[in-house]
């Protein structure tokens, strides 16, 4: 028998920042793709907005697949990540429940967290090096 996994996460980032961490570059409808410990195939790709594929693990039994969906929505604070995982098989659903939390979402954030601190001091860089080249044009002015 199998069940469904419903949650929710939010990431202070922007909902293609996030996507860009669920897919991979060269992932394509129709194709395969790896993801941790699933594989599959990919069956809907909506740039920063949707994400579906046919999923499974090794440890599923022969044939199954199931269905994860992740769907973005922008809110005030970031994004809202919804995911709807179908087709768990019932023995699986406190280890893969488990997995979606410590092994992607806390890292996601992590990475998320660690891109806004390189922006942010990127930013900071590059204001710095731009307010310099301002004071060293006006001197060469004479200003």
């Amino acid at each position: 028998m199998c069940k469904t996994i419903s949650q929710k996460v939010r990431f202070k980032a922007e909902p293609s920042d996030v996507y860009q961490l669920l897919v991979e570059e060269s992932e394509q409808i129709g194709r395969p793709f790896s993801m941790g410990e699933g594989t599959g195939i990919v069956v809907d790709l909506a740039p920063a907005r949707r994400v579906v594929r046919a999923w499974r693990e090794q440890d599923y039994p022969e044939g199954v697949y199931s269905m994860a969906a992740f769907t973005l929505k922008p809110v005030e604070t970031g994004t809202e990540l919804t995911l709807t995982h179908r087709g768990v098989p019932k023995a699986l659903i406190p280890r893969t429940e488990d997995r979606w939390r410590q092994r992607y979402w806390e890292p996601m954030k992590q990475k998320l967290k660690a891109g806004n601190r390189e922006l942010a001091t990127g930013t900071r860089r590059s204001a710095a090096s731009a307010e310099a080249r301002t004071d060293a044009a006006l001197e060469r002015t004479g200003a």
